[in-house]
């Protein structure tokens, strides 16, 4: 298999890594950010370390993994995986997950596989999101591939082909874990939906039918629950500048602020939940039905499994029941904890500043938020 044609998307190589570290240290804006997020440690000191390092998956033990587990304590009111559905952890898995933070999703992911003694996962990660040279670098250093945006529509095809077969080659060959959301960027009323798109470009790559492809993938869904999501208010704003403005598009800065925000803003508990692998209901699948058929099942399947392993907190039935004004599920949750959820809600209503701000409408624009994974979840619990 002649795997040069991944050379301008995948992650680094191990044995390239010298090299991309000192163009690193070599950058100012680089030096600038590092010192700014490990403040007490001088720079010639991490540039040591990082010389050090002779992996990435050494590299992100040394750097990230410390990181994120501050992140995870100064951010949240803790941080849990159950993997107990894939139990053999020497398995690659397609981690497919619903998406709520641009790089905590995957980060938290990480850290928390390794504490249970696996290895990271590689994160499919938009070139939209790479400002500066130095991002690119960096996440390629951290195990990140690159999907390829702004394209003609043949580029784009000829691109997820790529992709496709770098992911079937990652899962089969390497053994190495993926993860990926279930749709391109992050559904912004928490409606979480398998987009067809994604399993078809899954299923560019590979040997087989479309079934035979996507099982070569071995895809675990996967459901992330926080608490508290700290780009709401920043996604309500969003809702409204779209309704105000025609063809309203944000802008890197934007982009770059929700990441800031997704960060270090307060997200109250979080869990990650594995579903078993799809591939004994793939087996069992009908091979006769057409392929827009075959993509739907799947991807309701994926949901239904998604929906199924929410974690319900006391704000999502607090949100459902103020959203369609009864009290329907006031047995799960105190006056104190509504009362919390409530105080929330004004907190990050406060934070949007736009002209003629519509408070009504962004106000149910947050609650849908909240109460949507209930929604679904009672929807597929029934």
């Amino acid at each position: 298999m002649n795997t040069a044609e991944f050379d301008e998307i995948r992650p680094y190589n191990d044995e390239e890594l010298p090299a991309v570290f000192e163009e690193l240290i070599a950058d100012p804006a680089f030096q600038k950010v590092a010192t700014e997020v490990i403040p007490d440690v001088p720079f010639e000191l991490l540039a040591q370390k990082m010389r050090g390092c002779k992996s990435k998956l050494e590299f992100q033990k040394t750097f990230c993994y410390g990181l994120l587990w501050k992140l995870a304590k100064d951010c949240t009111d803790g941080l849990t995986l159950d993997h107990t559905s894939l139990p053999d952890k020497g398995k690659a898995y397609t981690y497919l997950s619903n998406h709520r933070d641009i790089i905590l999703d995957s980060g938290f992911l990480s850290i928390l596989l390794v504490d249970q003694g696996m290895d990271t996962v590689e994160i499919a990660i938009g070139d939209n999101l790479l400002a500066y040279p130095w991002i690119k670098k960096f996440v390629r250093v951290n195990k990140s591939f690159i999907v390829q945006r702004a394209l003609t529509m043949r580029q784009m095809l000829e691109s997820s082909a790529r992709m496709s077969r770098y992911m079937h080659y990652t899962i089969g060959v390497k053994n190495q874990s993926i993860w990926i959301a279930q749709r391109e960027g992050r559904a912004k009323d928490s409606n979480d939906r398998t987009q067809d798109s994604v399993l078809k470009m899954l299923a560019m790559g590979g040997e087989g039918d479309v079934i035979d492809r996507l099982m070569e993938m071995r895809i675990a869904p996967l459901t992330i629950s926080y608490e508290y999501d700290p780009c709401d208010f920043l996604k309500a704003q969003e809702f409204q500048l779209k309704r105000d403005i025609e063809g309203y598009k944000k802008t890197m800065q934007d982009d770059l602020n929700n990441m800031q925000t997704g960060l270090f803003g307060y997200k109250g508990r979080v869990h990650f939940q594995t579903a078993p692998c799809i591939n004994d209901a793939l087996g069992g699948m009908d091979r006769s039905l057409s392929k827009p058929e075959i993509f739907a099942r799947i991807s309701t399947l994926i949901d239904e499994r998604i929906h199924s392993n929410y974690r319900i907190y006391p704000g999502n039935y607090v949100a459902h029941d103020l959203l369609y004004g009864n009290t329907d599920f006031s047995a799960h949750y105190t006056q104190e904890e509504k009362q919390r959820f409530e105080t929330y809600l004004d907190k990050q209503l406060a934070k949007i500043q736009i002209p003629n701000k519509d408070i009504p409408f962004l106000r149910e624009k947050l609650l849908l938020m909240y109460a949507n994974p209930l929604t679904n979840y009672l929807a597929v619990r029934k």
